[in-house]
């Protein structure tokens, strides 16, 4: 039987590396035959939470038909995030907690989404309902994931399920919670060695809004001057990037993980949606987005019924 690959989205974050080793892990105690794969190298958040629990990074991939026939994809479904050459694949599941957009299947498949803060969350519950024990590390990674997709339930996209998960998982990887997630999100915040073209590509998704296509990359600090110091440079790039890409707007939001607060830096046009959407005022192609952390919830949503109209 051919081994199934399981991968989440491209410039993989925690929960998409963690998702993919915990489905991967629970598929081969049900009875499949499966490989976690990964998009990208993981970040420094996610090496902490690999280091920490001492699991071994998946390999990376960049096609897949050349592996397999069949994949499961966690923490993303659009095709344009996904591996290269997903169309000449079957997918078999997806396991998300985001938007459905570009998405098709020739065939039947187990399609589980859920509007929590995380993947790892609705994976825990697949754990529960297939009677397997989650051991220590995999509870440690998902874990991880959780923290890092809500900042530590921070963000508006945390819920009371993500919470009690955690806090479940917590006791599994025998960790202090709060300790713990302060040492994982200050881990990603360490940027300063980060060459410009690593932090636009940390954690960056492309979405296609109306006629208009849309890079947003968010990076996670506890000082946003360090990167803005860098601006100009940053915008450069972020233009080039839109040249080579086919992207119209790129938008990069600094996010504090200390204030709960957001800047943007924008690339490209148009940029007045970015005014319109968030109701603020574009100064050197910067404004500040207070309260604003989640991209998922409090960003694409925004744009896309600007841009969509």
């Amino acid at each position: 039987m051919s081994t199934l690959l399981v991968f989440g989205h491209q410039n993989p974050d925690t929960d998409t590396i963690s998702s993919a080793i915990a489905y991967a892990y629970l598929l081969n105690r049900t009875g499949k035959q499966a490989e976690a794969v990964a998009l990208g190298e993981p970040n420094e958040e996610t090496k902490f939470a690999l280091n920490y629990f001492q699991v071994d990074a998946p390999r990376i991939v960049s096609t897949v038909s050349n592996e397999v026939k069949q994949v499961a994809l966690v923490d993303h479904n659009e095709l344009q995030q996904s591996v290269s050459d997903l169309k000449e694949v079957e997918v078999t599941a997806v396991i998300d907690h985001h938007r459905i957009a570009n998405f098709e299947t020739a065939n039947p498949l187990l399609y589980r989404a859920e509007p929590v803060g995380c993947t790892a969350t609705i994976l825990y519950k697949l754990f529960s309902e297939e009677r397997v024990t989650i051991p220590k590390e995999i509870a440690g990674l998902m874990l991880s994931a959780i923290i890092s997709d809500t900042l530590l339930f921070k963000s508006p996209t945390c819920t009371p399920l993500d919470v009690q998960v955690a806090k479940e998982l917590a006791v599994i990887a025998d960790v202090e919670l709060e300790v713990y997630g302060l040492s994982l999100l200050k881990a990603g915040t360490n940027l300063g060695d980060k060459s410009v073209q690593e932090l636009l590509n940390l954690d960056a998704k492309t979405f296609p809004m109306g006629q208009t296509s849309v890079r947003i990359a968010q990076v996670n600090t506890v000082d946003e001057a360090e990167l803005l110091v860098r601006q100009q440079e940053l915008e450069d790039a972020m233009l080039k990037e839109n040249a080579d890409n086919g992207y119209d707007l790129f938008v990069l939001v600094i996010t504090n993980i200390l204030t709960s607060a957001s800047v943007v830096v924008v690339a490209g046009e148009p940029k007045e949606a970015i005014e319109q959407a968030f109701n603020v005022t574009l100064t050197n192609h910067t404004a500040t987005l207070e309260g604003v952390v989640s991209r998922k919830k409090q960003v694409v949503p925004q744009l896309t019924a600007v841009l969509a109209k």
